[in-house]
């Protein structure tokens, strides 16, 4: 069965712009400062004020024994998922448009809702975290990769203002495998294993 999870980043065919590729650091602070505040990073136990990122235990919850996955906690997985992958995809410089909260801007992600009775099977959520175990471990050295592709292409953005397209296919793929690992073990939107590829 072909994976139901896609993500698609549309290569710039224009000249990225060399000063806000230079200060990237900078720039992106505040919307990074947004991002952890929605997703519950470092915030602790007396700030009720965070949303907690991700539901993911309830929804093993709701799913195991409801049959469900309640569509606004689906809304909310997915969207805060795009979201970070458009603050991602601007660090990663693969874009030079500032992310948005809520409009797609060049990030293109699918992540179908799901038929629980029907797409997932009983007590699977429970280990999928698990069984991605494997992805992890690819996924942490070809993150490395990715450190090294957006330095290599931070300094041919400031010299061409062009991406290296081979660097930009391959940054894009691993968020693409990483994509498929969170829907997989995380979002729990499909049993579909994610398959070991960039494509």
């Amino acid at each position: 069965m072909a994976n139901p999870i896609s993500l698609h980043i549309d290569y710039p065919d224009r000249e990225l712009n060399r000063i806000t590729s230079v200060f990237r650091p900078i720039l992106i602070i505040p919307i990074l400062a947004i991002l952890a505040l929605m997703s519950g990073s470092g915030a602790g136990k007396n700030w009720p004020i965070f949303a907690g990122g991700i539901l993911f235990v309830p929804t093993v919850f709701m799913i195991l024994f409801k049959w469900k996955y309640p569509r606004w906690w689906f809304d909310w997985n997915s969207n805060l998922t795009r979201f970070f992958l458009r603050v991602a995809a601007y660090l990663a410089l693969l874009t030079d448009g500032y992310p948005s909260t809520d409009e797609e801007q060049v990030v293109h992600v699918e992540i179908p809702y799901p038929n629980v009775p029907k797409d997932l099977k009983t007590g699977l959520p429970l280990v999928k975290w698990f069984l991605a175990i494997p992805h992890y471990f690819v996924l942490f050295f070809l993150c490395i990769g990715v450190i090294g592709a957006v330095i290599i292409a931070w300094f041919a953005i400031l010299f061409t203002g062009k991406y290296p397209r081979g660097l930009f296919d391959f940054v894009v793929g691993v968020m693409r495998w990483g994509l498929r690992v969170s829907a997989y073990a995380f979002l729990l939107v499909t049993d579909v294993y994610p398959p070991f590829s960039l494509e």
